[in-house]
């Protein structure tokens, strides 16, 4: 199956030989590794219980444990990483977005409720993406959070290491220590309008950060899988592992 629900054979001839069970591989050769990704697309493109898999997939809860597994042993996220690699890092671009946790994701209490990422903001119970992406718009990398969280949380995980001409931000980031001291020291452009409260304004390219809706379309491109837009897995590891096979096709797409 191709499309909406599926991948394509050219996706497959790409992304099928970074999974494990290969032939050439030690272990058990998997003969449905192609039926289980498109398995685990289709049910976070509908957002549909694991329950409600249609049965041509074959039993969801061999699905389900198979998600829970690669995405605990970052699979999904090596996959990932080996199709990002190619970045175009003339400039980057820093953002998050918030997506409401269903009530069955959200049963996590106290210290729980915050390693799986899940917070109380205006919006009820919700998760914060945070995201990298380059000058073409494709993913780098991610962050988690809970909802509340500041965008800073994401700044300080995801700009160490970085390595690009400029980052184009909004102004939740014009913040001196934790954004800009950062960005001077890894000679990387800041492309930050200032706050309204900061009494000296920071002059910033203008016309370079217009380019900053890329960063916006990818979002929009990633919640129109359903069960990411709402978070309905009660791990955090597991919704992360979703972003990360999601945002790998954006980049065979």
């Amino acid at each position: 199956m191709v499309g909406r629900y599926g991948l394509s054979d050219r996706q497959w001839q790409q992304l099928g030989p970074l999974l494990p069970g290969r032939a050439d591989t030690v272990g058990v050769t998997a003969k449905d590794n192609r039926l289980f990704v498109d398995a685990v697309l289709y049910r976070y493109r509908a957002g549909i219980p694991w329950r409600d898999l249609p049965a041509r997939f074959g039993d969801f809860r061999v699905i389900h444990t198979r998600h829970c597994r690669w995405s605990k042993k970052g699979i999904w996220e090596l996959v990932f990483k080996v199709l990002s690699e190619d970045v175009d890092n003339e400039y980057v671009m820093l953002d998050s977005t918030i997506v409401r946790a269903h009530q069955h994701s959200a049963g996590a209490a106290g210290e729980r409720k915050k390693i799986e990422c899940l917070g109380l903001s205006r919006g009820g119970i919700s998760t914060k993406i945070h995201a990298l992406c380059d000058a073409l718009g494709n993913p780098i990398s991610f962050k988690l959070t809970p909802g509340q969280a500041s965008d800073l949380e994401g700044a300080d995980a995801l700009l160490p290491g970085l390595t690009a001409g400029a980052l184009l931000a909004d102004r939740a980031y014009d913040v001196e220590q934790r954004v800009r001291k950062r960005l001077r020291e890894a000679n990387t452009e800041a492309v930050i309008p200032s706050k309204k409260s900061r009494l000296v304004k920071i002059e910033h390219d203008r016309d370079l950060y217009k380019a900053r809706h890329l960063i916006e379309n990818f979002f929009a491109k990633i919640k129109q899988y359903r069960a990411i837009a709402t978070r309905y897995d009660k791990r955090a590891c597991n919704f992360l592992g979703a972003i990360h096979l999601v945002a790998a096709i954006e980049w065979l797409n």
